[in-house]
């Protein structure tokens, strides 16, 4: 069983500019790979850096500021969605967490996949039927506001802030794996207009 929600494309168009990480649970927990998050997304930031100059380069029209915007935008999504991945990544099941990013002329995709168990699978899709139909700012706010006040739980801050603060679409794609245990392969495509 397959469910779609938001903003997923799922047939890409082919791009000569892509990169994709992998992380196995069996070689070292994930969980205890917290610190390489930013890492990874430096690593990210500074590939889309390169390529995007040298296509601004070409086009004669190098800002430097927007560049420098966009890398940061660029890490500070790919590490919000390693951290989420990382954290939710169900550890019972052998799945290799991955994380893809592409360039294209008008866009940046970011495609992460990991597996969580189905209780996750509901909740995470409960919250993404509340962001496809209530108001994003709003939902951010009071995110914020459970947040301040220790709140357990998932926050979503991140991925509120990806669409708050700047303005990407979000999709997901959850697919039901046979396996004992149980589990969905949940993929989180992040689309970001350039």
């Amino acid at each position: 069983m397959t469910q779609v929600f938001g903003h997923f494309i799922e047939d890409l168009p082919l791009q000569d500019e892509y990169l994709t990480i992998g992380f196995s649970p069996s070689s070292r927990p994930l969980k205890t790979r917290w610190e390489n998050n930013g890492l990874s997304a430096d690593f990210i930031s500074e590939y889309f850096k390169t390529f995007f100059v040298q296509e601004v380069e070409k086009s004669d029209s190098s800002d430097s500021v927007i560049v420098e915007n966009l890398r940061d935008a660029v890490k500070y999504i790919a590490n919000e969605l390693l951290e989420n991945a990382m954290k939710f990544q169900d550890e019972n099941v052998p799945f290799t967490a991955k994380i893809g990013f592409s360039l294209y002329n008008d866009k940046l995709i970011f495609r992460i996949t990991n597996g969580i168990n189905e209780q996750q699978a509901k909740s995470f899709q409960a919250f993404i039927k509340r962001l496809l139909s209530e108001d994003a700012h709003e939902l951010y706010f009071q995110a914020m506001r459970s947040n301040a006040m220790q709140h357990d739980g998932p926050s979503r801050l991140g991925l509120l802030s990806m669409i708050c603060d700047y303005s990407a679409k979000l999709g997901w794609k959850f697919e039901k794996c046979q396996s004992n245990p149980p589990m969905m392969i949940v993929s989180t495509m992040v689309c970001l207009e350039i």
